[in-house]
C-alpha cells in the first residue's frame, strides 16, 4: 500500500516512494529529507561533488543563479528547502543540480525507447551514478497552484531530469547531451522541473524557446489524448524538435539538434547503445522492456550494471508508460526485478 501520510516516505521492494504536499519549499524539504543519508554518505565524498562545488565555477554559479531568482523564483524556493532539508549551503545544492551546465561530461546516460501508434509507449532506462544504486526514489508531489506530477527522483537533485509523469497528462523523459563549449545562462535541469508545471506540450516547447542558453538535454514527450510523439533537444540556447513517426531510441547523444554538428562528445557506450538499439527497435513486435534489459551485441550494452562502465553509470531504475485509448498506465522496475515495484493501469491522479 501506498502511504496517505503528507510528505512521508515508504519503503517498498526495489524503490521508495515520496509523497509530499505544498508549497515549494516545503517539497523541496521533503527531497532534501528523502535525499539526507544518501548525499552526505555517497555524494560529498566524491570527486565530482567536489569539482561541482569548486569555486572555479562561482562565476557561472551566480549568472545561472541571478537568471533563476529574475525569472523562475518558485524554482529557487525548491532548491533552497532541497538545501534546508539536506542541511547544506544553498549554493552548493545550486551547483549540483546544475552539474550538466558546469561539465560537459556529467556522468548520466540513459536509453529512452518510443513506440509510435494508437496506444504509444515511452519507455526509459535511468542510468546514473552506481553509488547511488538502490537510492533513487519515486516522488508524487503536489505543488500549490501547480500540476502535480510522479518523478524518478536523484538524491539531492530537482525533480524532472529522470522520467516523469504529470498531472495534465504529461509523460517526459531526459536523456543527457553533451554539448562542448557552452556558456549557460540557466541550468537544464531548471528547464526540466518548469516542464512538469506546464498545462501541454505546446507550452513546454514554447518556454523552452524563450529559455537562455542552458547544457544539453533530450526530452521524449508525449500527452494522454493525443498521438503525437515529440523529440525535443536543447543545448546552448537552441531548440530541435522532431516528430517521431516510426520506432525510435535515443542514446544520450544528439541526433537531430545543431550540436550535434557543431560539436559534441558521443562516448563508447552511447554509440553502443544507440546501434543496438536503432537494430532491435525495428524487430516484429518490439518488446520496450525486453530491448531495454538486453546485453547482447558486440559493444557495451543497453543495460548497464557492470561495476566498471567506463562512462560510471549504472541502470538504476526503468520506468514504461503506455498511453491507451481509455488511460495510463505505467510501471517502474528496480533493476534485477522482474515484476514492477510500482504502476498502476489508471491514471494515477485520478
Amino acid at each position: 500500500m501506498y502511504t496517505d501520510k503528507p510528505n512521508g516516505m515508504e519503503r517498498r521492494a526495489g524503490l521508495r516512494w515520496l509523497r509530499a504536499a505544498g508549497s515549494h519549499r516545503e517539497l523541496g524539504r521533503a527531497l532534501g529529507q528523502a535525499s539526507y543519508r544518501a548525499v552526505h554518505e555517497t555524494l560529498l565524498p566524491s570527486e565530482l561533488w567536489r569539482g561541482i562545488t569548486h569555486p572555479r565555477h562561482d562565476a557561472a554559479v551566480s549568472r545561472m543563479l541571478a537568471q533563476c531568482q529574475a525569472s523562475l523564483p518558485w524554482v529557487v524556493e525548491e532548491l533552497e528547502g532541497l538545501a534546508e532539508g539536506l542541511e547544506l549551503p544553498f549554493r552548493q545544492v545550486f551547483a549540483w543540480n546544475s552539474r550538466g551546465d558546469l561539465l560537459a561530461h556529467c556522468p548520466d546516460g540513459c536509453t529512452t525507447v518510443v513506440l509510435p501508434g494508437q496506444e504509444p509507449c515511452i519507455a526509459h532506462n535511468e542510468d546514473g551514478l552506481p553509488g547511488f544504486d538502490g537510492d533513487v526514489f519515486l516522488a508524487q508531489l503536489s505543488p500549490d497552484g501547480q500540476p502535480g506530477f510522479l518523478a524518478c527522483c536523484y538524491p539531492g537533485s530537482l525533480p524532472g531530469h529522470t522520467f516523469a509523469l504529470t498531472e495534465s497528462g504529461i509523460v517526459q523523459a531526459v536523456n543527457n547531451l553533451r554539448f562542448n563549449g557552452v556558456v549557460p545562462e540557466i541550468p537544464r535541469m531548471v528547464l526540466g522541473r518548469t516542464m512538469l508545471a506546464q498545462p501541454s506540450i505546446g507550452a513546454i516547447v514554447e518556454m523552452l524557446e524563450r529559455a537562455p542558453a542552458s547544457g544539453g538535454f533530450h526530452f521524449t514527450l508525449a500527452q494522454q489524448g493525443d498521438t503525437r510523439l515529440y523529440s525535443v533537444e536543447i543545448g546552448n540556447g537552441q531548440v530541435s524538435v522532431e516528430m517521431i513517426e516510426g520506432p525510435f531510441v535515443h542514446a544520450n547523444h544528439a541526433l537531430h539538434h545543431a550540436g550535434a554538428r557543431e560539436g559534441q562528445t558521443i562516448t563508447r557506450s552511447s554509440r553502443d547503445r544507440q546501434q543496438r538499439g536503432d537494430e532491435l527497435v525495428t524487430a516484429r513486435d518490439c518488446d520496450p522492456l525486453r530491448l531495454l534489459r538486453d546485453t547482447g551485441g558486440s559493444g557495451l550494452p543497453i543495460y548497464r550494471r557492470a561495476p566498471d562502465d567506463p562512462d560510471h553509470e549504472n541502470t538504476l531504475a526503468t520506468g514504461v508508460f503506455r498511453l491507451l485509448n481509455d488511460g495510463l498506465e505505467w510501471e517502474v522496475y528496480a533493476p534485477g526485478h522482474s515484476e514492477p515495484c510500482h504502476g498502476t493501469r489508471r491514471t494515477l491522479f485520478d
